[in-house]
This record gives C-alpha cells, sequence and structure tokens, in this order.
C-alpha cells in the first residue's frame, strides 16, 4: 500500500486566531489535484473517520488537506478552547476557507511543489458542507465540492435556544462525547442575521457553477434529510446519492475503531466524482 507522506502547517490570523492543519501526499513529486477538507459542528480534523478519509484520499492520488476552523474549539485536545467556539460564526469559517485557499494558490503551504494550484476541489462533512457550498459561490475555479451529509440551512438551532442566547448572552449545547456544556454566544446568531443571503445554501447551491455532488445517509436526523430533499429541489442539475442505512457519520466513532461499509461507499462515490473533475 503506498505510504502518505504528512506535514502540519498553521496560519496566523488576526486577533490571535490561528489555522492548524495538515497536509497528506503519497506518490512521486508530481503535480497532484488538491482536495480541501472541512469538518463540522463539534468536529475537528483528527475527529473519527477524518484522518482516515484523508489518508485514503491522499493514497489515491491527491494533495489533501485537512484544518480545525480557527474557533472550533480545538488547539491541542478536544475541546479546549470554548471561549472561542463560543464565538464562532459562518463569516469566521468562509474566512477560513478563504484563508487556506490563498496560502495554496500562493504555494505557501506544505508539499506545495506537488500540488496543482488549478485543480482543486473542496469536501465537507455535516456543517462544513453547508461552508463548502458557500464558499464555493466565492471561487468558480474550483473543479468540484463533495458533501457528506451536509447541512442545508445554517441555523442548527431553535428558535427557543436562539431567545435564550439573545436574552441571557449564552447559551449551551451538550457534548455527549466529552460531557462538555459547549456555549453559543449571540454573535452567532447576530452574524446569521446581517449575513441572511449570502448564507443561503440551498440558493447557493442552486446557482452554482462548480459541480457538485452530494452524499446523504438516509438514516441521519430528520432535519438533514428533509434538508437533502430541499436541495435536491432546489439545484437538481448537481448529482445526490442517499446511503440506505447510512447515520451521520457512516457509523465511525471517536475515537475511530476501524472503517465501515457506509464510509467505504462515501468515500467510493467521492473518488469517482473527483476523478472525472480533476483528473
Amino acid at each position: 500500500m503506498e505510504a502518505v507522506n504528512s506535514k502540519p502547517f498553521t496560519i496566523d490570523l488576526e486577533s490571535n486566531l490561528t489555522l492548524r492543519g495538515d497536509v497528506r501526499v503519497s506518490g512521486g513529486p508530481e503535480k497532484k489535484p488538491v482536495v480541501i477538507v472541512a469538518h463540522g459542528f463539534k468536529g475537528f480534523k483528527d475527529w473519527g473517520f477524518m484522518p482516515y478519509a484523508c489518508e485514503q484520499l491522499a493514497r489515491l492520488g491527491f494533495a489533501v488537506l485537512s484544518f480545525n476552523f480557527s474557533c472550533n474549539g480545538v488547539a491541542e485536545t478536544d475541546f479546549d478552547e470554548l471561549d472561542k467556539f463560543a464565538v464562532n460564526t459562518y463569516s469566521r469559517e468562509q474566512l477560513d476557507l478563504d484563508a487556506i485557499i490563498v496560502q495554496l494558490l500562493e504555494g505557501k503551504l506544505p508539499f506545495a511543489e506537488e500540488m496543482n494550484p488549478s485543480q482543486i476541489a473542496l469536501v465537507g462533512h455535516s456543517r462544513g458542507g453547508g461552508n463548502v457550498i458557500l464558499a464555493a459561490a466565492r471561487y468558480p475555479q474550483l473543479q468540484a465540492v463533495v458533501t457528506w451529509n451536509g447541512i442545508a440551512d445554517v441555523n442548527l438551532f431553535t428558535e427557543a435556544f436562539r431567545q435564550e442566547v439573545m436574552s441571557r448572552g449564552v447559551g449551551y449545547v451538550p457534548n455527549m462525547r466529552t460531557k462538555q456544556q459547549m456555549p453559543i454566544s449571540p454573535v452567532f446568531f447576530e452574524d446569521l442575521e446581517r449575513h441572511a443571503a449570502a448564507f443561503n445554501i440551498k440558493q447557493a447551491l442552486g446557482s452554482l457553477t462548480v459541480p457538485a455532488l452530494l452524499i446523504q445517509g438516509d438514516q441521519d436526523s430528520e432535519r438533514l434529510v428533509s434538508g437533502y430533499e430541499q436541495m435536491r429541489e432546489a439545484a437538481p442539475q448537481h448529482t445526490f446519492v442517499a446511503l440506505a442505512g447510512a447515520d451521520h457519520t457512516f457509523g465511525a466513532k471517536h475515537p475511530f475503531t476501524g472503517t465501515t461499509a457506509d464510509l467505504e461507499e462515501a468515500l467510493r462515490l467521492t473518488v469517482l466524482f473527483l476523478n472525472e473533475r480533476l483528473k
């Protein structure tokens, strides 16, 4: 099996924020298509299946960039920066994606000599899926977008929760795995209201000129399955695949205990789509 080489990188941003990521490549020194992978809400680059998926994509000939959004709440371990998690917004995550793409285009990332900056795809899981669609709307030079159980609506919360946050100045969402209470501040909802038109994922997908593949497990939450159907109605020109029996994480856990049939199918579909558009 092809060995995968990996190097970390950091990008210093404004307001003492830092993007931390990894680049994975395998094979010879030839230029490779680039795949940027974005994690979801309460996710991070080393969560569960993420490192495995990135390694598999690298083995199959892609230069793969994974990273932590700068306010995802993770510096060294999960979740050791809850103060930053509290003030995370979609605007911040879009700026993070911009920073990654700029560094890539300027040849400032590890293994830059092995990357083909004219062949770039974005892949996102869950909230990361919504983020890569919104980002692709600004980068028509991209070659492909793939979402894994991606969101169709930027607002993940109920109206009652929004009102609680706005009145109390903070609200908390439980992390069932770490048992932490994860804070959400009013800036999250203020950002949504300020950029409601720009953050309309269904509308962005409908007008997207970059070809997109949306993979959705039919045993995911009702909200995401319903959102997937709405996306298919809003943007029938793209490619949609429902995986029978698959849940939100394709059956994978954290810590990662091994791959699953659903994860392998999602990866197979992803690679087929990327090969058609990047190679």
